[in-house]
């Protein structure tokens, strides 16, 4: 079972910016779409930003133009760049490669 470590959160000022990662266990991640998502206190989790196994990338409404995913093949790893940052952005973010979830990782957005 692939494991996946996820780092880069932390608490923001509105306007400011984050770079998460995740990292995975096993290459046979490559080989998948990835796709990051997040889930507010009290909100149902959500879909964010998408790269295909292609690299043709897909973003939510709510963060087109601010966020961007990226993956590195050579080495197991996806990223999420989030540029100004909004209270609403707030929240836990997954990453998920191919069928795996990664355990999350806070992004707080306050000033």
């Amino acid at each position: 079972q692939v494991q996946l470590v996820e780092s880069g959160g932390g608490l923001v000022q509105p306007g400011g910016s984050l770079r998460l990662s995740c990292a995975a266990s096993r290459s046979s991640v490559n080989l998948y779409d990835m796709g990051w998502y997040r889930q507010a206190p009290g909100n149902q989790r959500e879909w964010v930003a998408t790269i295909k196994s292609s690299g043709s990338t897909y973003y939510a409404e709510s963060v087109k133009g601010r966020f961007t995913i990226s993956r590195d093949n050579a080495n197991n790893a996806m990223y999420l760049q989030m540029n100004s940052l909004k209270p609403e952005d707030a929240g836990v973010y997954y990453c998920k490669p191919g069928p795996a979830w990664g355990r999350g990782i806070q992004v707080t957005v306050s000033s």
